[in-house]
């Protein structure tokens, strides 16, 4: 009999029903903080278990409300742009762009070539430099149709922008959320190291880049190679447009659509980088090109609110998803548990030699990122602990930081992040079905980090 694969909502619950489990055997521990130029900053000499409070049946069951409560504004920035895109998509300008550039991608063979490098490289800048990451969720509801129509897949679709994003978030050169943060925390002159970020950022982008296009022309070649063959097929069920209309034009009400699609995610960048916008800020910025959209492509009211209903409506589902994912950490933080594993793998990471401890640190900003996805709290709470105990293992505090970033490459393939049970949510795809498909690539990701390393011990990286 053929097993069939747990619905992601079973999967998280049954994640957190383990994590509670284990809040009954895992001691309570607490670091002191103190604060440090508006920070809260751990002291790594202050760790002393505390009480333990584990997490029974009702407290299981009240985990994923307050998730919900947390993620509100993530989750209300999810609602709001998915109400904003099916305005966006009711002006129907969207379907047209996708048939042009399809229709580019059939007669243009430098198209086909640099469509999956160029996007997935300035995906990857936006993560490497402003820090981009829940900004990346309207754009599966553009990639995924273009993917289709291109006759690609839908996980080629979500890995354009998500994977793009993800790992210049995660080999970032200037990103102020993680390698801002943890070089300030570290004691290191901030965005210093530069030159070498440049090679790591390069470098993961461009393997991001190969196995793409790699994996992307095996399915367009045959398309039951891919994981979502069953679901790609429904979905171009419900694309008419993309092969009944392939003859029309773009008209002038689409390009201004476009055109102010275009400003608004120009906007979204300058605002993010220069006035350090966040999720309130680009919700709205949405909301108003929601408006501005429906008057430029002549809805009705009636028309635009409903449009505006049906795009909450479908993202529902994965609202309830991001505040299941976040109720994990809730159970962890309430039973105090998260300070003692933290704790608990500080010994593993002495060595022999300072390669083996900075690839030790990487392995467990792996595991630490498991629980904590934030880059700017992940490093409030580890590089405290990370940055003095590089200098005791005989590791530079900048190659502390650079392990700590590349920890954070785990994240498009944890069911406990937000950002990744979101955009597989939006997109349809199970978390298993996702997960099955980026084990290679993470394995890359894995042995790359591991060989990114190697260099900066070597040469004394300061």
């Amino acid at each position: 009999m053929r097993l069939r694969m747990p619905n992601t909502f079973v999967l998280l619950f049954a994640i957190l029903a383990l994590i509670a489990l284990a809040t009954w055997f895992v001691p309570g521990g607490k670091y002191e903080t103190h604060l440090v130029d508006g920070r809260q900053l751990v002291d790594p000499a202050s760790f002393h278990y505390v009480a333990s409070n584990p997490q029974g049946p009702v407290a299981l069951l009240k985990a994923p409300i307050k998730g919900f409560v947390e993620a509100a504004q993530i989750i209300g920035f999810v609602l709001f742009v998915g109400g904003a895109f099916a305005v966006l998509q009711r002006t129907e300008a969207i379907d047209t762009a996708i048939r042009s550039i399809a229709r580019a991608h059939t007669r243009s063979a430098l198209v086909r070539k640099l469509l999956i490098p160029v996007f997935v490289t300035l995906f990857s800048l936006g993560g490497a430099t402003f820090g981009m990451n829940e900004e990346v969720i309207p754009f599966i509801l553009i990639f995924v149709p273009l993917a289709l129509a291109l006759g690609y897949d839908t996980v080629t679709g979500v890995s354009i922008p998500f994977l793009g994003s993800q790992v210049g978030f995660g080999a970032a050169f200037l990103n102020p959320f993680n390698v801002g943060i943890a070089q300030g925390i570290a004691g290191v002159p901030v965005f210093s190291g530069m030159g070498y970020r440049l090679i790591v950022w390069a470098s993961a982008t461009l393997v991001t880049v190969l196995f793409l296009m790699w994996y992307a022309a095996r399915v367009k070649h045959n398309p039951a190679l891919s994981p979502t063959y069953v679901l790609d097929q429904s979905k171009r069920q419900d694309m008419p447009a993309v092969a009944v209309h392939e003859h029309e034009r773009m008209t002038r009400r689409h390009a201004a659509v476009l055109a102010i699609f275009a400003l608004t995610l120009s906007a979204m960048v300058v605002g993010v980088v220069r006035y350090e916008w966040f999720i309130d800020e680009i919700a709205a910025l949405f909301l108003a090109m929601a408006i501005v959209v429906g008057l430029v492509g002549r809805l009705g009211a009636d028309d635009w609110v409903a449009s505006f209903m049906q795009g909450v409506k479908d993202l529902a589902p994965t609202a309830l998803v991001i505040a299941i994912a976040r109720a994990t950490m809730v159970i962890a933080r309430d039973a105090h548990i998260i300070d003692t594993m933290l704790h608990e793998l500080m010994p593993l990471v002495q060595s022999s030699h300072p390669v083996f401890a900075a690839q030790k640190m990487y392995l467990i900003q792996s595991v630490i990122n498991f629980f904590i996805h934030s880059g700017s709290g992940q490093a409030a709470l580890t590089m405290p602990i990370m940055a003095p105990l590089a200098d005791l293992v005989g590791v530079s505090r900048q190659t502390a930081v650079l392990a700590f970033q590349l920890g954070e490459l785990s994240t498009p393939m944890i069911p406990t992040s937000g950002i990744t049970v979101g955009v597989l949510a939006l997109a349809r795809i199970p978390w298993l079905t996702w997960a099955k498909w980026m084990i290679p690539l993470q394995l890359i990701y894995l042995v790359l980090s591991l060989l990114l390393l190697v260099p900066p011990c070597l040469m004394g990286w300061n």
